[in-house]
C-alpha cells in the first residue's frame, strides 16, 4: 500500500459500474464540436444494458447542447460518488450520442424515471410528438473505487 492509493483506486468490474450508474441520477456529460470542448452536468437514465439516456430541457438560444452532439462523433459522461470520511468511486462511459427516435421514448422515459435525478418532472412534459431525448451508447466504460 502506498501514500498514492486512495488517490489512484481499483478497477471497478462490470457489476459495480452498473451499479454506480444506475444509483447516481446526475453526472457530466463532455463532448466536442471543432476542437472546442463543452462539458454540462445533466440528469440521466440508465437502462441497465449500457445506454444512457438525457432530456435536453431549456438552454440556451443556441441550442448548445444539441449543436454540440450532433457535431460530437463520441461522448463522455462521468459519474461519481464520494463521502466524506475517504472512500469513492467513479466511472466513464463513453459512445456515440444521438438524438432517439420515437419508437424509443418508451425506453428512454423507463430509464430516467428508474434513476434519473427529480425524474418526477418528466411528467410534467410532454415529448411524444418530438422528444428531445439523447441516447449516449456506451462502447467503452471504465470505473475505479477506494473502500
Amino acid at each position: 500500500m502506498t501514500q498514492y492509493d486512495a488517490l489512484l483506486g481499483t478497477d471497478m468490474d462490470d457489476a459495480a459500474i452498473d451499479e454506480l450508474l444506475t444509483a447516481a441520477g446526475v453526472g457530466v456529460l463532455s463532448m466536442s464540436a471543432d476542437g472546442v470542448p463543452y462539458g454540462v452536468p445533466l440528469s440521466f437514465g440508465y437502462d441497465g444494458d449500457g445506454t444512457l439516456y438525457f432530456v435536453f430541457l431549456g438552454g440556451t438560444s443556441e441550442l448548445r447542447k444539441e449543436t454540440y452532439a450532433e457535431q460530437s462523433d463520441v461522448a463522455s459522461f462521468a459519474v461519481f460518488d464520494v463521502d466524506p470520511d475517504g472512500p469513492w468511486r467513479s466511472v466513464i462511459a463513453a459512445g456515440p450520442i444521438d438524438r432517439i427516435a420515437i419508437d424509443e421514448w418508451d425506453d428512454a422515459r423507463e430509464a430516467m424515471a428508474d434513476n434519473a435525478y427529480q425524474a418526477t418532472h418528466l411528467t410534467e412534459h410532454e415529448f411524444q410528438e418530438a422528444p428531445n431525448v439523447w441516447a449516449l451508447r456506451a462502447r467503452d466504460r471504465s470505473g475505479r473505487a477506494v473502500g
